[in-house]
């Protein structure tokens, strides 16, 4: 129930805000009793894909810490935290960015992610089942793959590319809207019931096929995260934590809205693999193995 309210409220903001940008700016009303105005429709477009996604993005770390209930390190309580700590900053140090921040969420699930707008300022957070069910090795592998997706800018860049892509949907989903309750309904002035339904339908349809883009960069980033972590910490300790969440039982079980920042994702097959958010972790396993890192890197 905490998860929908945190989620409800933050669209919420985003709408009212975006609103705001939009009467700011001056723009009309891109439905007009003679039909669509697409100039104005456009720019309603723009700044509710590319702009919704940004303010996501800007409210990602706050939405996380209280969608997975993260307590943030700020006075390290234990040698475990302690050591978290020391090692996420060594690490950020080794790839040239700032300390994020650190926190714990608590799980059962062997999982870990990092989010936030900018590379000198983001959160990288690590379950409590990881801490207890990996060694030191490989969780500071894990660790590694989490601050390269800091230093590769991931976050930005499904960002914007998840803007465009809504920017589309929005787009022609209206024009499609407005195609069939002109045609269809034959409603030759204003809008009616048949635009709004059509338009729904529409934007569900062509946001599932558009997804698929999205998914496709998010699968292939973890691999550049994984290559990321054989490059600070040797290949050896991250194929050793890939194959230790493979050989877990549980599945992975972070909010939705956060599944594609954590360290791997649900298996699927067949043409749901096309909506996957992650690799198969046998083939990032083989291109690990046959990339060219070294199998240890002190």
């Amino acid at each position: 129930m905490r998860r929908v309210l945190y989620f409800l409220i933050t669209n919420l903001a985003i709408v009212i805000v975006l609103g705001i940008v939009l009467r700011i700016l001056g723009v009309e009303p891109y439905l007009t009793a003679y039909g669509l105005n697409y100039q104005s429709l456009l720019i309603f477009s723009v700044v509710f894909g590319i702009g919704g996604s940004f303010i996501s993005l800007a409210l990602s770390k706050w939405s996380a810490k209280r969608l997975t209930r993260a307590q943030v390190i700020t006075s390290p309580a234990s040698e475990t935290e302690r050591w978290l700590i020391k090692t996420i900053g060594e690490l950020a140090s080794r790839a040239g960015i700032g300390m994020p921040e650190v926190a714990i969420f608590p799980s059962d699930d062997m999982n870990a992610f990092a989010t936030g707008m900018k590379r000198n300022n983001a959160l990288v957070a690590v379950s409590s089942g990881m801490l207890r069910r990996m060694d030191k090795e490989k969780i500071r592998a894990v660790l590694a793959h989490e601050v390269a997706h800091v230093k590769n800018g991931d976050m930005v860049t499904l960002a914007l590319i998840q803007g465009v892509v809504n920017t589309f949907v929005i787009f022609f989903a209206r024009i499609i809207g407005y195609t069939v309750d002109r045609v269809i309904f034959r409603n030759e002035r204003g809008h009616g019931i048949g635009f709004w339904v059509t338009t729904i339908i529409a934007e569900i349809c062509l946001a599932m096929l558009a997804s698929i883009i999205v998914f496709w960069f998010s699968r292939k980033r973890e691999y550049r995260a994984d290559s990321g972590s054989a490059d600070l910490v040797g290949k050896k300790p991250m194929i050793g934590a890939l194959e230790a969440l493979k050989a877990s039982i549980q599945q992975p079980h972070l909010p939705d809205q956060m599944a594609a920042f954590g360290i791997s994702g649900t298996k699927k097959q067949g043409l749901k693999a096309l909506f996957a958010t992650h690799p198969n972790l046998d083939d990032r396993i083989n291109t690990l193995m046959e990339s060219r890192y070294p199998d240890y890197k002190p």
